[in-house]
């Protein structure tokens, strides 16, 4: 009889073969191993209450995703592409380096803008494909994927290094506790001033460096067209 306990499992599989609606099969599933598993509903209730409560920053996420999907439905990309076609001498290189820039800007701040979800995949790259497609080009696919990747890139190089600029930020308390548990004690203040020119650095070397290597995608992919 203790395998009763294991009909929630069952309900999970089954679910999802005969490809039902995912949370109605969580649901259900949950409800079915309380029920087997003697949990009373009250206690259940509660138990999901609770761990919404404690994860509630996952809300944050859902209702980004929620709020993009409908943008991009109702054109987002299509502005986007709009916008960057009008400006003229636009590459991706260039358009990769400046969200760098001001990636880093806003990292430092602890500002976020949406990431790779939020932004990059949304905004970002169809901005980025834009400066070549405006110029009656068809985009390279193997140039395109290089986009992505240095698009995802640069805000992973311009939160990672700026992030600790912000005086209370996780990453500045990160730092702060490692050092702290090898003896030295380094307050939040001279860590941020210490870490600016490091910043600098990292997000002018990776600005640099994808600028860099866009304009040698275009010479590879498109000076025959020329």
């Amino acid at each position: 009889m203790e395998y009763i306990k294991l009909l929630g499992i069952l309900i999970v599989i089954l679910g999802f073969a005969l490809k039902l609606d995912s949370i109605l099969i969580i649901v259900a599933a949950a409800f079915v191993t309380a029920l087997v598993g003697g949990v009373d509903m009250v206690t259940l209730i509660e138990t999901f209450g609770e761990s919404f409560v404690n994860n509630r920053s996952m809300t944050i996420f859902i209702l980004v995703m929620l709020v993009t999907g409908t943008m991009e439905r109702n054109g987002l990309k299509e502005a986007s592409s709009a916008l960057i076609g009008r400006i003229k001498g636009a590459s991706a290189g260039i358009v990769i380096a400046a969200y760098g820039v001001i990636r880093g800007i806003f990292g430092a701040f602890n500002v976020g803008i949406g990431g790779v979800a939020g932004f990059i995949r949304p905004v970002l790259i169809p901005m980025a494909t834009a400066t070549v497609e405006t110029k009656g080009k068809t985009i390279n696919p193997q140039h395109l994927e290089q986009i992505k990747a240095m698009s995802a890139g640069i805000e992973n190089i311009s939160w990672f290094f700026c992030q600790v600029l912000f005086i209370g930020g996780s990453g500045a308390l990160l730092v702060q506790g490692t050092l702290a548990n090898l003896g030295y004690d380094v307050k939040l203040i001279d860590l941020a001033a210490v870490e600016i020119p490091v910043a600098i650095a990292g997000v002018a070397v990776g600005v640099i460096y994808y600028w860099l290597r866009d304009r040698s995608l275009n010479k590879k992919y498109y000076s025959k067209e020329n």
